[in-house]
């Protein structure tokens, strides 16, 4: 992160950036984001009640994502921001008026700390974390745009194998709203490899008002499509890599493709 990017992220109120980000070429028509890629917690805010086995869950963040966006980074040259900030402090990918933005229980698990967070508080966890973290994210699709080459948008997640004691077949799910530019074409390359369970809109929807995909590439007219790997493919280095090469390979040929380089407005299933 460069100096004048640290000072913004950082805030008035205390020294933990909201985010980081990995350089890369703006213009190279590709632009990587990790919404949930730490279950770090500001010290002021301790654990939030909570003992440290619950950080080492999907409700704190989405393990094997962050490390799989950087390979992909490295391997593609695109430029990368993500999140710094557990979700259980404040969720990146919910829309500042959503009322899951700051869970009190999540996944059975009830969050003392923020139990009885009260509109203030909320408001400072937003300006805080939530508001400099898309604001690198806007930043960061401004430059690519100033390049002349509007970037498609690949944001990076991943989900528990087992749900409610229900396995999920998946390995991999690409959630997508109404423009198929991106998602489309990916599902299809993905499903090549006949070893593979993809799901479209598995193991969730793509479509949800003000999260990160709508707010910078929705919103904006961008290519875009959000991946989600199931957690134990990427628990360790040798899945990272696999599932590295795998993506850049496809992003790559992607890439070459100049209608995901226009901005096109397909409008969002979340506003109907």
């Amino acid at each position: 992160m460069h100096d004048d990017e640290q000072a913004v992220a950082r805030s008035v109120e205390g020294d933990f950036p909201a985010f980081r980000s990995v350089p890369g070429e703006p213009g190279c028509g590709l632009l990587l984001l990790c919404d949930h890629a730490s279950n770090a917690l500001p010290p002021e805010y301790g654990n939030l009640g909570l003992p440290a086995s619950e950080f080492r869950r999907h409700i704190a963040w989405d393990p094997g994502a962050a490390p799989l966006t950087e390979r992909l980074a490295t391997l593609t040259g695109a430029p990368a921001v993500l999140s710094t900030f557990s979700r259980l402090l404040i969720d990146p990918n919910r829309g500042e008026d959503d009322p899951t933005l700051v869970m009190r229980l999540s996944d059975g698990a009830i969050v003392p700390g923020n139990a009885r967070i009260d509109a203030a508080e909320r408001e400072r966890r937003i300006r805080r974390f939530h508001a400099p973290y898309h604001a690198a994210v806007a930043r960061a699709v401004a430059a690519a745009l100033a390049t002349g080459r509007p970037p498609m948008i690949f944001s990076v997640h991943s989900f528990t194998p087992i749900w409610r004691g229900v396995p999920r077949p998946w390995h991999a799910g690409v959630l997508w709203d109404r423009d198929p530019r991106f998602a489309v074409p990916l599902i299809e390359a993905l499903r090549a490899d006949a070893t593979l369970v993809v799901g479209d809109n598995e193991p969730y929807a793509g479509a949800l008002r003000n999260d990160t995909m709508y707010r910078h590439a929705t919103a904006a007219g961008l290519a875009h499509a959000l991946i989600e790997v199931r957690q134990d493919l990427i628990a360790d280095d040798d899945g990272v890599g696999a599932w590295a090469d795998r993506l850049a390979g496809i992003l790559d040929r992607l890439n070459r493709i100049e209608e995901l380089h226009i901005v096109r407005h397909y409008g969002s299933k979340a506003d109907a």
